[in-house]
């Protein structure tokens, strides 16, 4: 069992493609090819269905109920499917925090709401011109929200694995690394990597201070170079065994 709980790192896919506006039109035009087929079918069951031949108002109570699912479609799927609907899942794009930690169901709420000021109101206007002026690619469902939307498909980087790049002649300074596990030493390269990216010094302090107190280290190096000789510390030792 990991020794580390960094919560800023959980989760999180470091190497992250933001996704604009196609793809998302793309994923959009996808649902919406969904929905109407599903609509029509809807309607089609209940025109053809001798149940509902009593007189037309009953038979269009009984397919505003069928297709009002419909209208909760996005939100039904982003919280069931973590983040996507079925047009992202085939595009393999999905929304997540903006720090890439996965989505919750409030943030998905606020998201969908507002989804009648970038979508509905003013054709769109508003969604398209937000996410290409939002450095982070957000409409205002998402500005709000604190969401993005990335790219789920893997990249196999050494950035994303617990490999170092050591010289032959490395020194290592902490012995005592090897109390970590493999999984430990992933989470905090994640959270340096992600650190270091944002420059978030806050979460670098934190990560520190996390790792000197499960190995009893004290140093007066930065947080930046205790984590980094930590991490090349584990791999000297961890290669050479």
């Amino acid at each position: 069992m990991s020794k580390l709980a960094i919560n800023t790192a959980q989760n999180v896919n470091l190497d992250y493609k933001l996704i604009g506006l196609g793809e998302r039109a793309v994923a959009f035009l996808i649902d919406g090819i969904i929905l109407l087929t599903y609509i029509t079918v809807m309607e089609n069951l209940v025109a053809l269905s001798d149940i509902f031949n009593a007189d037309s108002w009953t038979q269009r109570g009984v397919l505003g109920l069928l297709i009002l699912p419909a209208f909760f479609y996005s939100l039904i799927c982003h919280i069931t499917l973590g983040g996507r609907t079925i047009g992202k899942l085939i595009l393999k794009i999905k929304v997540v925090k903006v720090d890439g930690s996965p989505t919750e169901w409030y943030n998905l709420m606020v998201r969908w709401m507002l989804r009648i000021i970038d979508i509905w109101l003013f054709f769109s206007s508003i969604g398209v011109i937000s996410i290409l002026l939002s450095e982070k690619k957000q409409r205002v469902g998402d500005a709000a929200a604190g969401t993005i939307v990335i790219s789920t498909m893997k990249k196999h980087k050494i950035t994303s694995t617990i490999l170092e790049d050591i010289t032959d002649d490395y020194t290592p300074k902490f012995n005592n690394v090897t109390l970590l596990t493999d999984k430990d030493v992933q989470i905090v390269k994640e959270a340096f990597t992600l650190s270091r990216r944002n420059n978030d010094t806050k979460t670098l302090n934190i990560l520190k201070e996390k790792v000197c107190s499960t190995l009893q280290i004290e140093t007066t190096m930065n947080d930046r170079e205790f984590i980094d000789t930590i991490l090349k510390d584990y791999n000297y030792y961890t290669q050479n065994m």
